[in-house]
């Protein structure tokens, strides 16, 4: 009887040391396990806030495609049929590198722009283990007007053909209905129409998004440049957007005073008055190819 008591009294003894152990590999590998990071993500639904560039870029290995369509302006009349006889077009092309990087090519029939852009993400909004507030991102954009030279007897250089564009893109998703963005934006023209017209232009655009359905999203956007030619009757501008995701294809319609697509002209070079109905109807087709699969899919 004695032996079977000492006998018992070991096991328990051999169990509940291997239950302390266990918990305390239990333990260990909670202790071990590292925290994570939970990225901010779409914060806009398109590479776009209306017209002008937002923080969003196209995922890793595919191809955006735009169509990009502004009529002519609505106080036109019947007789242009609101504008509806009219317009401006802009195919562009965005690839995704990676998941930071991003580069883009377009061609206007404003002026016969070509134009060539690189976008790339410096900072993303975080919570959990990095904690970040905002997203910043880096857009540089070139733009070559290929009109014949109004007068070809003199000498013309190339080099007067080129603008340049460069934007810091600062945003924040405060929730998954309301998204902001500021875009402070340097313009320089190699070439200006006046004597008096500044070579170098500063804007600063701000613009939101209010998510009104999980495909449907209402926004806003407004450049202010600071150092205009007055004597241009030049204006700041301001667009409204819808945008309406379907699957691949994202749509987006607006209401602009704005009649070009690409950054030096909408934002230093917008025409129309809202206050005496100067407004362009348009809107943009963006469809999405994957060029490379995620790795998660060719394993």
């Amino acid at each position: 009887m004695r032996r079977i008591i000492i006998t018992i009294c070991s096991l328990l003894s051999l169990t509940g040391s291997t239950v302390l152990y266990a918990q305390d590999d239990l333990m260990d590998l909670l202790g071990d396990e590292k925290p994570k990071v939970d990225y901010a993500y779409a914060t806009f639904k398109s590479t776009r806030v209306v017209l002008g560039q937002s923080v969003e870029n196209p995922a890793s290995g595919t191809l955006q495609f735009l169509i990009e369509h502004n009529f002519g302006r609505v106080n036109q009349g019947a007789y242009e049929f609101f504008g509806l006889d009219q317009s401006t077009i802009r195919l562009g092309l965005e690839y995704g590198i990676n998941d930071w990087l991003s580069i883009s090519a377009g061609r206007s029939n404003y002026e016969k722009t070509v134009d060539g852009s690189i976008k790339a993400k410096i900072l993303r909004q975080s919570t959990g283990a990095r904690r970040m507030p905002v997203s910043l991102s880096f857009y540089s954009n070139i733009a070559v007007n290929s009109l014949k030279w109004k007068d070809e007897t003199r000498k013309n250089y190339f080099s007067s053909r080129l603008a340049y564009s460069s934007q810091l893109l600062l945003a924040r998703k405060f929730s998954n209905a309301i998204s902001f963005q500021l875009s402070p934006t340097y313009i320089h023209k190699n070439l200006v129409a006046k004597r008096l017209d500044p070579n170098d232009i500063f804007a600063l655009g701000a613009g939101g998004r209010f998510k009104v359905t999980q495909r449907t999203s209402l926004n806003a956007e407004y450049f202010y440049v600071f150092n205009q030619n007055a004597d241009n009757n030049y204006q700041n501008a301001l667009s409204l957007g819808c945008d309406i995701e379907t699957g691949g294809h994202v749509f987006q319609f607006r209401v602009t005073n704005s009649q070009p697509m690409f950054e030096r002209s909408f934002i230093s070079e917008t025409t129309g008055k809202w206050s005496k109905g100067d407004i362009y109807f348009g809107f943009t087709i963006n469809r999405v190819f994957t060029i490379v699969k995620p790795k998660t899919f060719q394993n």
